[in-house]
Formats: C-alpha cells, structure tokens, sequence
C-alpha cells in the first residue's frame, strides 16, 4: 500500500537565541542603544517607556510590542514622568520572509498571545542561569536543572507567538469562531476575572480577605476560586499578594518614599511584615532590590 506524504512547511523558523531578559527599570533609566544583525523584541509587561527605533521615537504602554529589525539602531529610555516599566526583551534570528511583516509595528497583545509570552518567560527561567535584568550580559547559559527539552520548548513556544501575531492582523484572523454558548461563557469568565483584578488593584492599601472580595464581586468563595484559579492559574489571595509586591517594586523603582512609607501605602503594620513577604517573593529584601535598581542605573554592579 502507498502512503504519500506531506512535508510540513514552516512559514516562521527560529534558528538561534541571543538574549533573553526581564528588566524592571527606575524612573531616569537610558540605554544609550545598540544595533545588531538579528531580531529584537521588547514588551511592556508594566508601566511606560519611550524607545527610539532609527529615526522614530515610540511611546509603548503595558500590554505593547515592538520588533527591532536587523540593522536597526535602538534605544530605550524612562521618563520621569512615567510609571517604572518591567520589561521582556528577546532577541534572536530568523530568516524567514514573513518576518518582514513586524518592521515598523507596534502590536497589542491579545490573551492568547500574551499567555504564549507568558509561557516563553516561565520556560526561560527555568532553562537558563540569570542574570535576567543585566542590558550588558547576553551570554545564555543552560542551568543544570534546566527541564528536558527547555531550548527546543521555548523556539516552539516563540514561534507560535510569531504566528498567531502574525495571523490576528490578516484574513486569517476571520476564522470560525467558538459556539455562541462556549464565547460567552468564555467572555463572562474574563470580565469576572477583570472585575476580581481591578477590585485588588484598588484595594492594595487594605488587608484584603477572601470573604471581603467575595462579597464585592458578588461570588461565592467556590465560584470565585473557580475562576480565579482556572482563568489566573493561582489562588486570588496568593495573586493579591503578588500585586502588593510588584507595586512596592515600583514605588521602590520611583524613589519617591521610603520603605516604611511603603509598607503603610500597601496595607502592612509594620516594616517588618512587608520586608518578609517581599523577600519571599523576591528572594532580597526591599534595601537589597533599592541597591540594585540604582546599580543598574549607574552602569554598575
């Protein structure tokens, strides 16, 4: 019996990694720029910052994206005016034509492409050794507990990221949708999940409780648990804390108050209390992360 094949095509193909970082930058921060002849990315996880592509300046707000072509001078830079950024910067090559199509686009990213970077991240941390959030250091070293198959997991991961970017600005984009009942379903999950985020933003100077938020988006605890855990993947209570956290690196990030002031802005009783959570979560403590962020800025370990 013949069995004829098809030989998959491969419209976007990733060769090699150069760098892969996450940088929380200070209020002030310059890089002073670079051009390189392979591809650069860089996403505004949080915050604001302004980059400067050739002769083109670019103001990108939390959730954007932009691709450096190769060839491309780049700079980056946080105006005291903005809100401290965390960013992710991937460079790498590909020579695939279609890549001409991210030359000189700002992209928002859907939730499906944002989990696809999320997952990039995850997979990048536990592959390679940091440091994460040095702009002078590109050398990717594997750790050894890196899991089976890290690199190949994340070029996948990267690739599809390309491709479903790329399919959401053409035709492609108008493909059949869900059910009617599962879409529906699927956006009153999310606009939950938005109320749930957006009550805990509003509320990081309070010792928010489970019941409290409960009652304030009218769901029950199992409901809410549900949701939360499905559509978040962490418990709401856990998430609130991370929220704390990564506010309080802000604020450290726009040296406007000192850490005392800092634990009373987000609900903790003494300094004590927000110095421990912040170094379980960070693995240093608050003074620790204030010394990096100004070494970083001096160009200085």
């Amino acid at each position: 019996m013949d069995f004829p094949s098809l030989t998959l095509s491969e419209s976007i193909t990733i060769t090699k990694l150069y760098s892969f970082h996450y940088f929380e930058y200070a209020k002030g921060f310059v890089f002073e720029g670079e051009e390189h002849d392979f591809w650069e990315m860089l996403y505004v996880d949080k915050g604001e910052v302004e980059v400067r592509a050739d002769d083109r300046t670019i103001k990108l707000s939390q959730g954007e994206m932009i691709f450096h072509k190769p060839g491309e001078f780049h700079t980056v830079q946080v105006a005291h005016h903005h809100k401290p950024p965390n960013l992710i910067v991937i460079s790498f090559e590909s020579r695939s034509p279609d890549m001409a199509r991210f030359e000189d686009k700002v992209l928002a990213l859907g939730k499906k492409e944002a989990e696809l970077l999320a997952l990039i991240l995850q997979e990048g941390f536990r592959t390679f050794l940091p440091p994460f959030d040095d702009p002078r250091s590109h050398r990717l070293t594997l750790q050894e507990s890196a899991p089976y198959a890290g690199e190949q997991v994340i070029k996948a991961y990267l690739e599809l990221l390309l491709v479903f970017l790329l399919r959401g600005e053409g035709p492609a984009a108008a493909q059949e949708t869900p059910k009617l009942a599962s879409l529906q379903r699927e956006n009153a999950e999310q606009r939950i999940e938005e109320r749930i985020i957006a009550y805990m933003q509003e509320h990081l100077a309070d010792n928010l409780t489970l019941d409290q938020l409960c009652q304030a988006v009218h769901l029950g605890k199992t409901r809410l648990k549900e949701i939360f855990q499905t559509r978040v993947g962490t418990g709401a209570m856990e998430y609130f804390k991370q929220l704390k956290i990564q506010e309080a690196k802000s604020l450290i990030r726009e040296m406007q108050f000192n850490h005392t002031e800092i634990a009373a802005r987000l609900g903790y009783g003494s300094i004590h209390y927000f110095s421990r959570d912040f170094k379980r979560a960070t693995g240093m403590s608050p003074s620790e992360y204030a010394r990096s962020v100004k070494a970083r800025a001096e160009g200085r370990e």
